[in-house]
């Protein structure tokens, strides 16, 4: 083990030592379409007015000043109607599509009649004509800039991109966005009795941590390499973390002291300096990181749920803090079922969640996953426990 590790720090202090330790990655240009996921590096402004132009809200008329009105021809979206409306006079018109000149408002098709091509307003429409029978200003159209000025901020920097916010950079005419660059991963399972397929049997386990990895690499923003097993030696552990090139190498198992738990050696014989080296929270105990050369290593217990509670403490706030994003905040809930806690360490207890309140669910040992079967997040209990009714921290799965 290094000099002067971090040997034993709470919960909340590893999260934040973690989202400090991230250094900003570089930014790369990306279009839109292989944008999906990444966190902008850059502000999103629009690059004009959003519409362009006035626009119609309705299927339905544009018309010019007091009704009846004539109707004089079509405005369909793409193909504007390129004459100049007189008073009286009105254009068929779909929605999007562009306001002709000299227009004062816009009549719904449902709101209307038509008898020849002389078109009047009937329904909620002729409650609110005027005196003289014209329709309010600019009714059921959308001005100029009404979403959106030129030069608006449309998207802050440090958003991640999800599919419907990369339509916002499209709208606003962009067909690239500046990101930063995702932290990718190597995935190191450690473990001679796990199995990679079948039910367990003859005295090992079926690796669970494996298939599940990759997806939570995903989904909390990193960009994963490769997967493998190692054997359980200190010269296996010692090459496979020195030849990864990956930013983030995450371990599973091998991070207590037991017999065949090499990974401390490893990381010393590799140069590597612990930044967190046990974390006062169940489960989860015995998870670390390490800072190796401009790599790092977040090593999870072997326990399947010790090991999603270590990528959820420390992964996630190391990405946040690569790019650019502040820690992810907790939440409130309150605790339905009171719950014993150990003495010193907060306890991370699944639970579903119903509109405030969450409950705890049963198969929450650190050995089982079962209970993320119906979860929707973590209740964090401070030491000792909460009771039934008590105000407690909520960390959502993603």
């Amino acid at each position: 083990m290094s000099a002067n590790p971090e040997f034993e720090v709470s919960w909340h202090e590893a999260r934040k030592l973690a989202h400090q330790a991230g250094n900003l990655t570089s930014t790369i240009s990306l279009k839109l379409e292989q944008a999906g996921g990444f966190v902008l590096a850059a502000d999103v402004v629009a690059l004009g007015d959003m519409p362009p132009f006035a626009a119609s809200r309705i299927d339905g008329w544009a018309v010019s000043g007091s009704g009846p009105w004539t109707r004089v021809g079509d405005a369909l979206a793409g193909h504007e109607f390129v004459s100049q409306l007189n008073p009286g006079e009105c254009v068929h018109i779909a929605t999007g599509a562009v306001m002709p000149e000299g227009a004062t408002a816009a009549l719904k098709d449902e709101e209307s009649s038509v008898a020849e091509q002389t078109v009047s307003a009937i329904a909620g429409a002729a409650g609110i004509l005027d005196s003289e029978g014209a329709l309010p200003f600019f009714h059921d159209v959308r001005p100029s800039g009404y979403e959106a000025k030129s030069g608006d901020v449309l998207i802050p920097k440090g958003t991640k991109l999800t599919p419907a916010i990369i339509g916002v950079a499209a709208a606003g005419g962009h067909d690239e966005v500046t990101v930063f660059k995702k932290l990718v991963v190597d995935v190191l399972i450690f473990g001679d009795e796990l199995l990679t397929d079948g039910p367990s049997r003859e005295g090992k386990v079926r690796d669970s941590l494996g298939p599940q990895l990759p997806l939570w690499i995903s989904h909390i923003g990193a960009e994963l390499h490769e997967v493998r097993h190692i054997a359980d030696t200190l010269p296996d552990h010692f090459a496979a973390i020195t030849n990864s090139k990956a930013d983030l190498i995450i371990t599973t198992g091998g991070t207590a002291a037991g017999p065949v738990d090499h990974l401390h050696n490893a990381i010393v014989d590799a140069g590597g300096e612990f930044i967190i080296d046990a974390v006062l929270v169940r489960p989860g105990y015995h998870q670390l990181m390490a800072r190796i050369g401009k790599q790092f290593l977040i090593g999870l217990p072997g326990n399947p749920q010790s090991a999603v509670i270590g990528l959820l403490s420390l992964a996630t706030s190391l990405i946040a803090g690569s790019t650019g994003n502040a820690l992810p905040q907790l939440q409130e809930r309150v605790l339905v079922t009171g719950l014993k806690g150990p003495a010193r360490e907060v306890r991370l207890v699944l639970c579903s969640e119903s509109g405030n309140s969450v409950t705890p669910l049963e198969h929450l040992d650190s050995s089982m996953l079962r209970g993320f079967v119906k979860a929707d997040g973590y209740a964090v209990l401070p030491a000792g426990g909460a009771e039934s009714g008590q105000i407690v921290q909520w960390l959502d799965l993603p």
